[in-house]
């Protein structure tokens, strides 16, 4: 039997790095996103399955679940054994709205972007975990990816990534007598990602890198690893946390 792995939000970044460490074991991989051409081409790029969903709508994720349910019908199910039934969830989609509308109010501007933040980094993952939390069976993972914004200076996105980490640790309580263990990762500076738009300075790349203990940018590698190795039989008494990977960027105690 195959185990099950989704990556929402997994046509680029992390969630696709993610996505191809788990097809490199031979897993039966799913990958969504918001745009069917791009959902296509990396799906076919790594050998997984496509399927079109922005995680912030409901009816959307609705649909994502009821296609989900038809696993098994062709003979694969997740390593469970159960028809439907998902042995990792990973909740990646998310990162920084685009430019604001001209033409509104300042207090239409700030209401815009927060509640499009929270949308994106924290609806999204709780909308799609709700929809398939039946799915999950004992020895299953849900996995989110958090931020090191959530901890300083993050506005209005840190603020929905803390929120995602505080909704975390409530979930894990909720489902870890189920045998779900549910963790963040929480990335700092992650190189090669479109989390920028392309906007990052010269200045500002040179200063987040000097900020880690080791001196080099985050790679999508280093949390896909992290991932994979959470969802792993040697991760099942972590649960409820938040892992800080940032080369000490972010310290804890």
């Amino acid at each position: 039997m195959t185990c099950t792995v989704l990556v929402t939000g997994a046509t680029s970044g992390i969630g696709r790095a993610t996505a191809a460490r788990f097809a490199a074991e031979q897993a039966q991989v799913f990958i969504t996103g918001r745009h069917a051409d791009t959902v296509e081409s990396t799906a076919k790029e790594l050998g997984v399955h496509g399927i079109v969903c922005d995680a912030t709508d409901p009816g959307a994720v609705a649909a994502l679940a009821a296609r989900l349910d038809g696993l098994g019908s062709d003979g694969n199910s997740g390593s469970h054994g159960k028809p439907g039934s998902l042995d990792v969830l990973v909740n990646a989609a998310g990162g920084l709205p685009g430019a604001q509308p001209e033409g509104v109010s300042p207090l239409e501007a700030v209401h815009a972007e927060w509640q499009t933040n929270l949308n994106q980094n924290l609806l999204g993952a709780v909308l799609t975990t709700t929809a398939l939390r039946d799915r999950l069976a004992p020895g299953s993972a849900v996995i989110s990816i958090g931020s090191i914004g959530a901890e300083r200076r993050g506005g209005s996105y840190g603020a929905a990534k803390a929120a995602l980490a505080a909704w975390n640790a409530a979930l894990s309580a909720e489902l870890g007598p189920h045998g779900v263990t549910c963790n963040v990762i929480s990335p700092g500076y992650i190189e090669d990602t479109n989390f920028f738009h392309g906007g990052l300075a010269a200045e500002r790349r040179t200063a987040l890198i000097e900020e880690t203990h080791n001196k080099r940018p985050g790679t999508v590698a280093d949390i896909a690893e992290t991932a994979y190795f959470l969802a792993g039989a040697n991760a099942r008494h972590i649960t409820g946390q938040t892992l800080h990977v940032n080369g000490g960027a972010y310290t804890t105690r």
